[in-house]
């Protein structure tokens, strides 16, 4: 953490303001509405216990279906330039490692009196969309309200349900009305996915590697695949964000905006397709990309996960851009949105802190509470942060592979090569899920190339794993 310019741990300042925030915040102001008997849930990862978001549907006239998504209000409690908001403001984001987690905010906080917890009152931002019945968001609002949250929910228990391979959650049973509820958001979720996707929204396989123990001793890395449920939630989130970014536009305030710019490497994207019989435009086209990878998933499923690893690269990072009235906003190529705001995890991303207050002052017509200047200081300093706890999260996660790779010196890998460039050449394994370098035989190789290689050596305290191209 410390190498790569960030806080492991939080100030004294910061501590001495937390121990005394004991209560969650609360407000009797009338324009906050009160929305706790509608049937909220959560849907996060089984270990979550920050969580930012909570989901309901109600169905509309003619055929359309309202989606609310509650924001937590961690504005109500974290304060502009308070001492947790400073601590907060220098990493700007949470870091999970297969080590340990770093929150943003501390868990007192995070996990507590700012989430959005089963049985919890508590106060939040709620974007409010009207979406028909063929995924087209006709209107929109945002204010503020109270919400409860009726059901704590993880991924991979709704999706099997939802997909018909396995008994309800305990929670979805215990709440009358909830199955039917959350059919109808997984529809409506999914008619939004198919608009998007019409639209260019690029379909990648992006495998993560999470730690498996037992009881304390690390003993895999393992793929954390996509399911239905976290669709429900991308696709939810992304309408969210755009609504949040449009909002602000609208109101002619200067905005933070999340942009991934056309792909500077369209070229390699075009070759890699090429070198599988496929031809893409010249020009970076979204909707040919995702067309491409639709055919490649349905033609070679099993190494589509590698196609994807390839695209992503070639893709590059998002970063934060300061969205200033007068001005033309960046989009997300990937995500094939022109408006698109970080606003849904304000637990876990200053980004999204900074846009609730941006947001709660448009609300009440007070002014901005960044100026210009300051929110583009702001959009470069999260942009870095962000980097670097990724930095961070792949070095842990590489200590991680290396304690399970340092007994098999001298085995032989399947890889794809993933980056390729004059600071060197890495490679993705599976079996343990990691990169490593290639030290010896890199010469000629691309990214996208599947290689066999050699291990050569570890180093646990750096995160070191070294290959050498196989003979």
């Amino acid at each position: 953490m410390t190498d790569n310019g960030l806080r492991p741990d939080f100030d004294s300042a910061a501590l001495a303001q937390l121990a005394s925030i004991n209560t969650a915040a609360t407000t009797t102001e009338s324009a906050v509405r009160d929305l706790r008997t509608l049937l909220w849930a959560s849907i996060d990862n089984d270990s979550s216990r920050d969580l930012d978001q909570l989901t309901v549907a109600i169905p509309a006239t003619d055929g359309a279906t309202t989606i609310l998504v509650a924001i937590a209000d961690v504005d109500a409690v974290v304060q502009r330039g308070s001492p947790i908001d400073v601590d907060a403001h220098f990493n700007t984001t949470s870091v999970y490692t297969a080590a340990a987690t770093f929150p943003m905010l501390p868990e007192k906080l995070s996990t507590d009196l700012t989430s959005l917890g089963q049985d919890n009152n508590r106060l939040a931002i709620v974007i409010e969309m009207t979406v028909s019945a063929l995924g087209a968001v006709n209107s929109s609002a945002i204010y503020r309200a109270r919400v409860l949250n009726r059901a704590k929910l993880a991924y991979n228990s709704v999706a099997a349900w939802l997909d018909g391979k396995a008994a309800p959650p305990a929670p979805v049973g215990a709440v009358s009305g909830m199955d039917a509820q959350l059919r109808l958001q997984d529809e409506i979720a999914q008619a939004l996915r198919k608009v998007r996707r019409s639209m260019g929204a690029l379909e990648l396989q992006t495998l993560e590697a999470e730690p498996v123990f037992n009881l304390d001793a690390l003993t895999d890395l393992r793929f954390d695949e996509d399911n239905r449920a976290k669709q429900l939630i991308e696709e939810f989130m992304v309408a969210a964000n755009g609504v949040t970014a449009r909002f602000l536009s609208g109101k002619k305030v200067a905005s933070l905006r999340r942009v991934l710019p056309a792909p500077k490497h369209w070229d390699r994207i075009v070759a890699l397709a090429a070198a599988v019989g496929e031809e893409l435009p010249p020009q970076p086209d979204a909707v040919s990309l995702n067309a491409f990878l639709s055919k490649r998933r349905a033609i070679a499923p099993n190494l589509f996960s590698d196609l994807s690893l390839s695209i992503v690269k070639l893709l590059g990072s998002g970063e934060y851009d300061a969205d200033l009235p007068g001005q033309t906003a960046g989009g997300h190529f990937a995500l094939a949105v022109s408006d698109y705001a970080h606003s849904t995890a304000p637990n876990r991303r200053y980004p999204d802190l900074a846009t609730q207050r941006l947001l709660k002052a448009a609300l009440s017509g007070a002014a901005s509470p960044y100026t210009n200047a300051e929110l583009q200081a702001l959009a470069a300093h999260c942009t870095q942060q962000e980097r670097n706890a990724a930095k961070v999260e792949r070095s842990v996660n590489k200590s991680a592979a290396a304690i399970l790779l340092a007994s098999r010196i001298g085995a032989r890998f399947d890889a794809l090569v993933t980056g390729a460039s004059d600071k060197g050449t890495w490679v993705r394994i599976s079996s343990p899920t990691t990169e490593g370098r290639v030290v010896r035989g890199f010469e000629g190789l691309a990214v996208g190339d599947h290689v066999r290689v050699e291990l050569v050596h570890t180093d646990v305290s750096r995160g070191f794993i070294d290959f050498a191209k196989a003979q």
